[in-house]
């Protein structure tokens, strides 16, 4: 996640509840370390919702 780039809609938190969450200071935070197989649909689509362009998938 680019933080910079963050701007706190929280797209990523209502498509990943389970992986995201807005903070009061309004930057989106990762919840887990890694990606478990059974949400990897949802983070992949807070990746490409993210109007920011703030969140990266990686192998």
């Amino acid at each position: 996640m680019n933080t910079d780039r963050c701007v706190g809609n929280g797209v990523c938190e209502a498509l990943a509840p389970d992986l995201f969450t807005v903070t009061d200071d309004g930057q989106a935070r990762v919840l887990a370390d890694e990606i478990p197989d059974a949400q990897r649909e949802s983070a992949m689509q807070a990746v490409q919702g993210c109007p920011a362009r703030a969140l990266a998938a990686e192998d």
